[in-house]
């Protein structure tokens, strides 16, 4: 198992930057927007959703996106590589009464990070259930 390994001064800025990323990108007002949408996804996007169907960024701006009340938990990154992130929380979809495990893997292109992939998982676990502390590979400990 991997040990414990600290947030430094730029991981913890990272995280709250890609934190505040992934909060606009459940953000009804950003999701019922073209614009608003096409700034956080990567060219490249794909996405895994949680009803096992296949997207990429051109039908997300096309076709639209899930509109619902949902608030994110359990918040973390794991650094993959210089400017590639791994995002992991679970989310608790309000409207439709349903938690997922959600995974996110952002990529610094230029200034900006952009939302390259998505996944979401359908859990009958509730927030109060889950602890990613201890689940998210860097927080293992030996």
């Amino acid at each position: 198992m991997k040990k414990s390994v600290p947030m430094n001064a730029y991981s913890r800025q990272l995280e709250e930057t890609l934190l505040r990323l992934e909060k606009d990108h459940i953000h009804m007002e950003v999701r019922s927007s073209t614009l608003k949408l096409s700034q956080l996804l990567a060219d490249d996007f794909w996405e895994f959703g949680s009803s096992g169907v296949i997207y990429d960024r051109e039908h997300c701006l096309n076709e639209g996106v899930v509109l619902t009340d949902m608030t994110i938990h359990h918040y973390g990154i794991e650094i993959l590589a210089e400017h590639v992130v791994l995002a992991t929380y679970f989310l608790e979809d309000l409207t439709r009464k349903r938690n997922t495990f959600r995974s996110s893997i952002w990529k610094r292109q230029g200034a900006e990070w952009k939302l390259s992939f998505h996944q979401g998982t359908i859990t009958n676990y509730s927030v109060g259930e889950v602890d990613f502390k201890t689940l998210r590979s860097p927080h293992f400990s030996s």
